[in-house]
C-alpha cells in the first residue's frame, strides 16, 4: 500500500489535537487522491475543510497547475486548516458559508462534498447548489454513507434523497463504491448541465 503523505499525518495530528474525529478515512483520501492525480491542471473544491485530512490527500496529489480550494464554517477548524497550509501556494483554505464563498471560484473539476448536515436537511436544494460548481466532465465525491444492507430496519426500502440525486439523476452518471465493510461513497460525474 502507498505510503502516507507527510501532509496527511500532519492533519491527522491535528484533528486529534483538536479533538475532531470526523476526518476522511485513509480508503477516501486515496480515492481522493487518485482522481486529484487524474486532473494536472484541475481545479478541486472541498466543502469541510474539518482539519484537513481531506485536503491534505487532496493537496500532496495536485499538479504544480492546480488548485485546491476548501472552505470551513467552523473558525476555529477554518484558521488551523489555512496554518497547516500555510506552504502550500496552490491550497486556499476559506472560512465561511460554501454556498456564498465558492461559487465565485467555479467551475471545478473536483468537488469533495463532505461537510456540513446537509445530508440530513434539504438534500435537493443543497446537491443543486453543488451541482452547480462543477464543470460538465466533473467528478463529485460523496462519503460517510452507508450501505443500503446496514441501514437501520426501519429506513430499508423508504426512499433516499442522496443517492436519487447524485445516482439517478439523468445530468450524471453516479456509483456507489464500498470504501469499508462499513461504508460507501458515491462517485458522480456531470455529463449535462
Amino acid at each position: 500500500m502507498p505510503e502516507v503523505p507527510n501532509l496527511v499525518h500532519s492533519a491527522e495530528a491535528l484533528a486529534t489535537a483538536m479533538r475532531f474525529d470526523r476526518s476522511s478515512i485513509p480508503e477516501v483520501g486515496r480515492l481522493l487522491a487518485m482522481l486529484t492525480a487524474a486532473r494536472p491542471r484541475g481545479r478541486v473544491a472541498e466543502i469541510g475543510t474539518g482539519c484537513g485530512v481531506g485536503s491534505a490527500w487532496i493537496a500532496s496529489a495536485l499538479g504544480p497547475e492546480a488548485v485546491l480550494v476548501t472552505v470551513e464554517a467552523d473558525g476555529e477548524r477554518a484558521g488551523a486548516a489555512g496554518r497547516l497550509f500555510a506552504e502550500q501556494p496552490n491550497v486556499q483554505v476559506l472560512h465561511g458559508d460554501w454556498h456564498v464563498l465558492l461559487p465565485p471560484e467555479a467551475p471545478f473539476d473536483l468537488l469533495f462534498f463532505d461537510g456540513g448536515h446537509w445530508k440530513r436537511g434539504d438534500v435537493s436544494a443543497e446537491s443543486e447548489a453543488a451541482l452547480g460548481l462543477v464543470a460538465r466532465g466533473g467528478i463529485v465525491v460523496i462519503d460517510d454513507l452507508i450501505p443500503e444492507a446496514l441501514r437501520p430496519e426501519e429506513q430499508r426500502g423508504r426512499p433516499d434523497t442522496v443517492r436519487e440525486f447524485w445516482i439517478e439523476d439523468p445530468r450524471l452518471r453516479g456509483v456507489e463504491i464500498m470504501t469499508t465493510p462499513r461504508t460507501v461513497a458515491i462517485l458522480a460525474t456531470k455529463t449535462a448541465d
